[in-house]
């Protein structure tokens, strides 16, 4: 005799269903309450401005990368919460010297996602501030340029002179999930920015704990060796198409740019 295993689906990832499951989800992208994550026993014991952080607001997205609405950072990062289809906006950051090496970054020890971990220049999220917000493409590229070049002077120091807005090349954007321990993960839609400056870095100790300016061969050196850990995200990208663009930096990266379909990475 035979049994049969049932399955459950998380629900779509829609607005119905979204400000269904998570009252903390506000329809207002710009000026919304929501509650401190500051006085929260569930960060109890983690980095005092890190739990600072968790109070940013995050633009909640459907499947689609539709807004529908705003919700804390510490919400949209619990895996309860993720595995019920919470799903928000993030940009990755991809940032090349004049010799095309490329910036990497190892997060912070007090980081409460993903400490330790390296990854690319930077990997944040356009908050429901103006100016970060976009609905449709071409807006919303608009908002993640501008959360760029805030959070890489915020993390490392780069001001926002050596870093001109129009200078930032939206490749694509992926979807992915990922926990980061049992509690917290991510489950992002990531603009893809590559940029291409020389700038100059005063490191954030409470954002970063070291940086490396590396070349393709430096970066696959690094995979190999086991001690380094790496964020999965990175690893995503790494593994699909950085160095095919990569080789393109210089000539042919125009027939990359401005991808329209979300890279679905599940």
């Amino acid at each position: 005799m035979s049994s049969t295993a049932t399955i459950t689906q998380p629900p779509a990832v829609n607005a119905e269903n979204i400000l269904r499951l998570f009252p903390e989800v506000s329809t207002t992208l710009i000026g919304a309450t929501h509650t401190s994550a500051t006085s929260d026993n569930e960060l109890e014991g983690y980095d005092e401005e890190q739990i600072r952080l968790m109070d940013e607001v995050c633009i909640v997205l459907d499947d689609n990368d539709a807004p529908i609405g705003s919700a804390s950072k510490k919400v949209c990062h619990l895996m309860e919460n993720i595995d019920q289809g919470l799903l928000h906006r993030a940009f990755s950051v991809f940032l090349f010297d004049s010799q095309n090496r490329l910036l990497l970054q190892q997060r912070a020890t007090e980081k409460i996602t993903f400490p330790d971990m390296w990854t690319n220049t930077c990997c944040s999220h356009p908050l429901g501030i103006p100016g970060e917000t976009g609905v449709g493409l071409d807006a919303s590229v608009q908002g993640v340029r501008r959360a760029a070049v805030r959070k890489l002077d915020q993390e490392l120091g780069i001001k926002a002179s050596q870093v001109p807005i129009d200078n930032f090349k939206f490749l694509t954007r992926i979807h992915y999930k990922s926990p980061s321990d049992g509690k917290w993960g991510e489950h992002e839609i990531d603009y893809i920015l590559f940029i291409k400056a020389d700038v100059d870095l005063n490191i954030n100790p409470n954002e970063v704990r070291d940086t490396r300016f590396v070349s393709q061969d430096d970066l696959k050196a690094m995979f190999e060796d086991k001690s380094l850990k790496f964020t999965p995200w990175f690893q995503l990208i790494c593994k699909s198409m950085l160095y095919e663009w990569w080789d393109h930096l210089d000539s042919g990266l125009e027939k990359y740019l401005g991808e329209q379909e979300i890279r679905r990475m599940l």
